[in-house]
């Protein structure tokens, strides 16, 4: 990765712990700066301002070190050494890790690793020249250790921080990925709802339009009956339809107040509203008799599954069997809570003549299958064998893992 890691948290409890960090660490420096050695190694000999000088540019950066990160290490850094190498102290550079941390966190991956590959050259040269050649405290094998234990610190930092720094790299990218699988489960139900409002209104108006063409001028009366379908069916596929993209207006501007009752507020459709399809298909001609059995009552989604597969089936006895033709719609939910869902016709319609066992691949029967797919159910569409065309569906209480199974399929 080459790119920014995750924006650092700065929020206002962190920079009051980095404010109380730099305040120890400075008051730390400052004690060291004014108290003599008691060990025999080199102590500091300078005016008691430049001691509290290095203090507050090796401590007071910290405060800052989520801000402004590379130049709070810069003046860290300048201040550690110069504390080395005016035997201020021999510490393990503790300060210049932690904001090695925020820099190896934050910054470009080359830029964090070009800066802690400088700061580990700049502390391990500090402190052999402060320890072996400047006041040497020892053999130069001993500098190297305090070399060594420098880089362990500061390269234990740096890999804190990129480890970090991946870690919510990864989380933002499955966080990214989850919100893109959403959008897209979203839009397919979306569209499924559009298809089957649309399909199921649009085929009744289809045939209804066509009807009153046919008898304009001999049977004006039964042109005006038309026309008045085609109406209330337009004005009813409207309303489902803003029902529908209601949750879209609710991503965007769904915080603003909406009437009580709207049509954007009401409740999708269930089982208590098949009644009105088996009407809307008895204006299309399709004479339709409607069965319910509930032991028991069953979830809002797996109401409106149901009320879309009747829907989606009485749009193809429309479409493909049309006026005259009659349609038995049952529905069956078992004290476990299982649904079942039968659809037959007889096929007498007098619509233009269709083989639907030869057709296959149709959005509507695909509809159906997935919305059966997500409660691991199972769903069969096919000609029966005296005439006429079955669609049946089980909805399971609880969904299976997998996919539901599917038979001969015609077309929608």
């Amino acid at each position: 990765m080459h790119g920014m890691g995750r924006p650092l948290r700065t929020g206002a409890h962190l920079l009051a712990i980095d404010a109380c960090l730099a305040a120890v660490v400075t008051a730390g420096y400052v004690t060291l700066a004014d108290r003599g050695a008691t060990d025999g190694l080199p102590r500091f000999s300078g005016p008691w301002w430049l001691g509290w000088l290095v203090a507050v540019c090796v401590g007071v950066p910290l405060a800052v070190r989520r801000l402004w990160p590379l130049p709070a290490l810069a003046v860290i850094l300048g201040g550690s050494v110069t504390a080395t190498l005016l035997d201020i102290t021999r510490d393990p550079y503790i300060s210049a890790a932690l904001a090695v941390y925020v820099v190896a966190l934050v910054e470009p991956t080359r830029r964090a690793s070009a800066t802690l590959a400088l700061t580990l050259i700049v502390s391990a040269a500090a402190v052999i020249t402060g320890e072996a050649a400047l006041t040497p405290s020892g053999p130069w094998a001993e500098a190297a250790g305090t070399s060594a234990l420098v880089w362990l610190v500061i390269g234990a930092a740096g890999a804190a921080g990129r480890v970090v720094r991946e870690r919510r790299s990864r989380a933002d990218r499955r966080e990214r990925r989850l919100a893109e699988e959403a959008l897209a489960e979203e839009r397919l139900r979306i569209a499924r709802e559009l298809h089957d409002i649309v399909s199921h209104s649009l085929s009744v108006i289809v045939v209804k339009a066509a009807v009153a063409n046919h008898v304009a001028e001999a049977r004006p009366e039964e042109t005006h009956e038309a026309i008045q379908v085609i109406e209330q069916t337009g004005r009813e596929a409207l309303t489902e339809m803003r029902r529908a993209l209601g949750v879209l207006r609710g991503d965007t501007a769904g915080r603003r107040m909406r009437e009580p009752g709207s049509a954007e507020t009401a409740p999708p459709p269930g089982l208590d509203d098949l009644p009105g399809l088996v009407q809307r298909a008895e204006r299309a001609g399709v004479r339709t008799e409607l069965s319910t059995q509930l032991a028991v009552g069953i979830p809002a989604g797996a109401a409106l599954a149901v009320y879309r597969i009747v829907q989606e089936a009485l749009t193809n006895v429309v479409k493909h069997a049309g006026g005259g033709t009659h349609c038995q719609v049952k529905i069956t939910v078992d004290s476990q809570g299982d649904v079942r869902i039968e659809v037959v016709d007889d096929g007498a319609g007098n619509a233009v003549a269709t083989d639907r066992a030869e057709l296959n691949g149709g959005h509507g029967l695909v509809g159906m299958r997935e919305r059966v797919m997500v409660y691991g159910g199972t769903f069969a569409a096919g000609p029966r064998p005296g005439g006429g065309f079955a669609v049946s569906a089980r909805l399971p209480s609880e969904p299976a893992h997998g996919t539901a199974t599917s038979r001969k399929e015609g077309t929608a």
